[in-house]
């Protein structure tokens, strides 16, 4: 038997792909025990040179291939929702294993694809949606599964992670950081989905749903980008002994499951705290387990193609077997939280006149929303005065509430930041 692959999509990753089943077909061949065969590549401009790939493998009707009786496997790396959907959907009811990097469908329908597994006896595989080639979601999926994990903790955009760990090694603002993403080839041109979280929040709900045995959906993310973390915000959480890092964190309590993405101070002895550049790390908490962290590069051709194809063993195996991956768990079924009930920490800014009873002024503003300072600290200027707050952990719904209020208080002349504190 030999394992016939449909790739759809030659870009970045799918050129990889191609790379390396040519480079690699000897030994995928000995740890499937099958050759795998690519039979066609489903692009929108079949004539564009791409470089020694047979163009007899190139097609813009990405549906036939699909659809061909002799498809075995269909890998799509093409991302974005649909048509990916209504190709992936129709692999799979015809019975084809399907592999996929698309974070974006998996977190926006992901149930359709795993229903569609299901009805077809396919098998549906996805790596390489979350942290390249991070061996991530296996371990979620499968090694995990006798455990119960509490919480998963990750920075899962490595755009985003370059931008604020050069404002942190350098001092420079988000701007010039971006520009300097941008020239490395870190940040697309359009890096709105990077920077203002809808990449991370794709990834944290695939993350979360394989953690708590439960659907959940980019839509049930709370979600802040890093576009308002300004240089002197970055200068306050070193003077904490802190760093800035844009979160993925995703937590199991009594209650239900929260999920969110934001930047958020954390120590810098913290294991994530020094994951710099453009990589990628996601720290586990489980009961038995205990802590765990998974580390790597989480972007880029050959990483996300190195994810792909370890799937495609996993499938390969399956289908000389004549077996199927376990299918979707979502048994638990916990309720989603609103971010009002989860339990952070802020760091608040404030530019205050500097004159007798202010301090106290804004201490009764917390007080009167239940949240409990932690640090005071004030520094003058002129008229004026800074004053940074830490507080104790409270729901958000009562720190945010709290920010409200100050806003409309005389002597507060501006809130010049606020960020939450992880990690402790």
């Amino acid at each position: 038997m030999t394992i016939k692959v449909a790739l759809l999509g030659c870009g970045t990753v799918g050129s990889e792909v191609v790379r390396l089943l040519g480079e690699q077909a000897d030994d995928l061949k000995a740890r499937i025990g099958a050759p795998v065969e690519l039979v066609g590549i489903a692009v929108r401009r079949a004539n564009r040179d791409r470089g020694n790939i047979p163009r007899d493998l190139f097609t813009t009707d990405a549906m036939s291939l699909v659809k061909r009786d002799d498809v075995d496997v269909v890998i799509e790396v093409v991302g974005g929702i649909d048509p990916a959907r209504t190709w992936l959907v129709e692999a799979l009811l015809s019975g084809k294993s399907v592999i996929t990097g698309n974070k974006a469908l998996l977190a926006e329908d992901g149930a359709a694809l795993h229903e569609a597994a299901v009805d077809g006896g396919a098998d549906l595989y996805y790596e390489a949606a979350v942290a390249g080639a991070i061996p991530l979601l296996r371990p979620l999926r499968e090694s995990l599964h006798g455990d119960r994990i509490t919480q998963v903790t990750g920075i899962v955009n490595g755009t985003t992670n370059f931008i604020l760990s050069a404002m942190d090694a350098t001092g420079a603002g988000y701007s010039d950081a971006l520009d300097e993403a941008t020239a490395l080839g870190y940040a697309e041109p359009d890096p709105t989905a990077d920077v203002e979280g809808f990449d991370a929040a794709a990834k944290a709900a695939i993350l979360a749903s394989l953690a708590f045995h439960t659907r959940v959906t980019a839509a049930d993310v709370y979600r802040e980008g890093i576009t308002e973390v300004t240089a002197a915000d970055v200068a306050s959480a070193r003077a904490m002994g802190c760093v800035i890092k844009l979160l993925c964190i995703a937590t199991r309590t009594s209650e239900g499951v929260s999920v969110r993405v934001h930047p958020a101070m954390i120590p810098r002895t913290h294991p994530l705290a020094g994951v710099g550049d453009a990589f990628n790390a996601v720290f586990v908490e489980a009961e038995a387990a205990g802590q765990l962290m998974f580390y790597g590069r989480g972007a880029g051709g050959a990483p996300t193609a190195s994810a792909v194809l370890g799937d495609l063993v996993a499938v390969g195996r399956n289908r000389l077997r004549n077996v199927r991956a376990a299918s979707e768990s979502a048994y638990a079924d916990l309720p989603v939280l609103p971010m009002g009930e989860v339990l952070t920490r802020y760091h608040i800014s404030l530019d205050v006149a500097d004159k007798a009873g202010v301090l106290a002024a804004v201490a009764g503003v917390f007080a009167r929303h239940g949240v409990s300072i932690a640090t005071v600290n004030q520094s003058g200027r002129g008229d004026d005065a800074i004053l940074v707050i830490v507080t104790h952990a409270a729901a958000d719904k009562d720190l945010s509430a709290t920010v409200a209020e100050l806003r409309t208080l005389d002597f507060v002349r501006s809130i010049a930041s606020v960020l939450r504190v992880e990690g402790d």
